[in-house]
């Protein structure tokens, strides 16, 4: 099943894919089967030259599908009036970014406020995947990279405990007559959960720990025997820092900074080496030690305990990153360029939620309170007259 209420499409769009600079960022928010769509919808596709060669989609790959490419990002922004990226525009593309124009893509405002600052700047219309939300409360973009996130939080984890990388030197699934190690997972949403999964499949003991307790009677059943719930509040997570190996910060509230967990202080409390994996990090961080780091670069140390901080882990298997995300953003990228960022919004919900910066106004809440801002009514912005990337896309079609 497809977007509930999707139509068929009424205006053309000029689609523009910039090769992501971000440290590392090997992704691309375009496969060749998705220009086919937008073309087969009568839009016109414009993909930066080797922009998706990271992920396995040499440029001959979107020719065929029927794309133009271009050399440069400037030629990308000043081309087209819909942006569909896969990270927040780093500090060199603020410039490039026009009024009026639509960007698609993962921004998490509330942990940049020099990103929410440029992007009421620029004019821009910003719907952020991260905060797509369906009735159910579900996040149908962000679900995809917290799999891969999740599965590789424990990945990663695993690698760093190893004594030449600054770990404790543990096993995580130890061997005949030796304890495994110890995996606390905060958080039991989608990230916690596949972390929680993979650990318990190398044969560590896994806590998971959580405050929705019919979450944890879900969890209870489902996951292995190896992995035990328990009730998420301070005194419980002081306890079980004394004996973590390996920890996985996987909190969550959607549009908004993540909570801080575990305290500098708490840190005194862990063993040597042990290693804690923030994959809040794109949100602030649930740990109050940590700080965002590169895959160049991924890890540091506070109070002996190592930090692996990288806020954009799944760029890392960018094949498989790329493919599962373009797989969720598809139907409602087509559906703004189909009837335009104020249509789509406005008839679906979903994507409303996803508006958070529109013409120099902050439209989500829990961004504007992130930040101290004022918080315009999305709709109304909607409803103002100005011009939408879909009008402009038709009169430079017609011209």
């Amino acid at each position: 099943r497809g977007i509930s209420g999707c139509n068929k499409h009424e205006s053309t769009m000029i689609v523009g894919v910039p090769k992501e600079i971000k440290s590392s960022e090997n992704r691309v928010a375009l496969t060749p089967a998705g220009v086919a769509e937008f073309i087969k919808h009568g839009h016109t596709v414009y993909i930066q030259e080797s922009a998706g060669v990271g992920s396995g989609f040499p440029d001959s790959n979107y020719v065929d599908a029927g794309a133009e490419i271009l050399s440069t990002i400037e030629e990308v922004y000043a081309t087209a009036n819909m942006i569909l990226k896969v990270k927040e525009p780093i500090e060199y593309e603020y410039s490039l970014i026009r009024p009026n124009q639509l960007l698609f893509t993962y921004f998490h405002f509330a942990s940049s406020e020099p990103l929410t600052k440029a992007m009421i700047k620029s004019g821009s219309i910003c719907i952020a995947y991260e905060t797509v939300e369906k009735a159910d409360r579900s996040l149908p973009l962000l679900i995809p990279m917290s799999e891969v996130a999740g599965r590789m939080s424990i990945q990663e984890g695993a690698k760093y405990l190893e004594k030449p990388m600054g770990g404790r030197g543990i096993l995580l699934g130890g061997v005949p007559g030796v304890k495994p190690a110890d995996v606390l997972v905060l958080g039991g949403g989608i990230v916690g959960t596949q972390a929680a999964k993979i650990a318990a499949g190398f044969g560590a003991r896994v806590t998971i720990m959580d405050v929705n307790l019919p979450r944890l009677r879900q969890l209870d059943d489902m996951l292995p025997p190896n992995v035990s719930t328990l009730y998420s509040n301070e005194y419980n997570i002081r306890e079980a820092c004394k004996s973590a190996d390996l920890i996985i910060g996987s909190v969550l509230i959607p549009g908004a900074k993540a909570p801080k967990l575990i305290t500098r202080e708490m840190l005194s409390l862990m063993k040597e080496g042990a290693v804690i994996v923030d994959v809040a990090i794109d949100q602030g961080g649930c740990f109050e030690s940590s700080r965002p780091t590169t895959h160049q670069d991924p890890t540091f140390v506070v109070d002996g305990v190592v930090h692996y901080c990288v806020a954009n882990m799944p760029g890392a298997v960018p094949y498989t990153s790329t493919l599962a995300l373009t797989n969720a953003t598809l139907p409602y990228a087509l559906r703004l360029a189909d009837q335009g960022w104020r249509a789509a919004c406005a008839a679906c919900p979903e994507l409303r939620g996803g508006l958070s910066v529109a013409r120099g106004r902050v439209v989500h809440r829990k961004v504007a309170e992130a930040w101290g801002l004022e918080c315009a009514d999305a709709m109304s912005v909607a409803a103002e007259e100005g011009e939408d990337p879909s009008a402009l896309s038709d009169a430079t079609s017609a011209g």
